[in-house]
């Protein structure tokens, strides 16, 4: 069997630094590329004395850590101990991604005759344990695709926790009925009504469903709501005397109103702190807030102060 050195140094050097590079854009920290290529250098050099008549213990678990250390070192340095193991974890984390996703592929764009059973069988009919990519330029090709998905993924995930720690149960108590959903604290929120300048909380009509009548949800998704008011007069509605008209500035900086409802009060629960605010307004929207559903109104940031 012919073995080419050098492509293998070459090819697990770019892997190398590909993974070190999304390891530091993951964890946020600056890298200088000296040091990133004397990090690839090491661990494609690893890979190289594996063909080389070494001693058995350097292809021991605890060497392999070593060397795996000595990468994460000479590519980010030291800092301390907790900071050492943050990037290791990411760095092992990546690659696992990396690994998993190539084989997956690999297993998934198979032959059904090279498959049997989930044993990958040669051509000679004999069980082959050990995964082989035909080419070079299959790993290079699936190497960026896969980090960037990793990166992708881990990134939204990120985001996700930091919007998480903005979101409070919402309860809204109207007579005797009661509403309850997830809301947004939105610092960026300063809808007020201009006459009482009452906060106003803005919320999904969707979520009102149960109590407003059909025709009203199909205008305020329409932004007829001026309609609504008008038609007060004929159509009689138990909250008539709750209800506001709230002017606001679209995203075309135009003038719109938005139809809204006095609550007797909204109990906003967030991080174990209960707050009670009765002068408030739900202003109704009629689109969606957040497409994947983890709110369903905007909490006026008045609100939280005020608690």
């Amino acid at each position: 069997m012919i073995v080419y050195a050098d492509l293998i140094f070459l090819l697990n050097f770019l892997m190398d630094a590909a993974m070190l590079i999304v390891t530091a854009k993951t964890r946020k920290i600056s890298f200088k590329w000296w040091r990133i290529v004397g990090s690839s250098f090491l661990g494609a050099s690893y890979v190289v004395i594996m063909f080389l008549p070494m001693p058995l213990f350097l292809f021991t678990f605890s060497v392999k850590c070593m060397f795996c250390i000595g990468m994460i070192m000479t590519a980010f340095g030291f800092g301390s101990l907790q900071n050492l193991l943050r990037n290791l974890g990411t760095f092992l984390l990546v690659n696992f991604a990396v690994a998993g996703g190539m084989f997956g592929i690999h297993y998934v764009l198979a032959s059904s005759s090279d498959v049997m059973k989930g044993i990958v069988f040669t051509q000679s009919g004999v069980a082959m344990f050990q995964i082989q990519i035909g080419s070079v330029l299959f790993v290079l090709l699936l190497l960026i695709p896969l980090l960037w998905w990793f990166r992708t993924v881990l990134q939204s995930s990120k985001q996700r926790e930091v919007l998480t720690a903005y979101v409070a149960e919402v309860t809204i108590h109207v007579g005797d009925y009661t509403a309850s959903c997830k809301g947004l604290i939105d610092t960026g929120n300063q809808l007020y009504d201009p006459l009482t300048r009452t906060p106003v909380m803005v919320m999904e009509v969707s979520e009102w469903g149960d109590v407003l009548p059909v025709e009203w949800l199909q205008r305020i998704r329409s932004a007829d709501v001026d309609q609504i008011i008008s038609g007060l007069g004929v159509e009689e509605f138990i909250w008539q005397d709750r209800l506001r008209l709230v002017p606001y500035r679209g995203v075309n900086r135009n003038t719109q109103f938005m139809l809204a409802i006095k609550p007797d009060k909204v109990v906003i629960t967030h991080n174990s702190t209960r707050i009670e605010a009765s002068k408030v307004l739900i202003g109704l929207d009629g689109g969606k807030l957040c497409s994947d559903g983890t709110y369903q109104a905007i909490i006026h940031p008045a609100l939280i102060s005020a608690g």
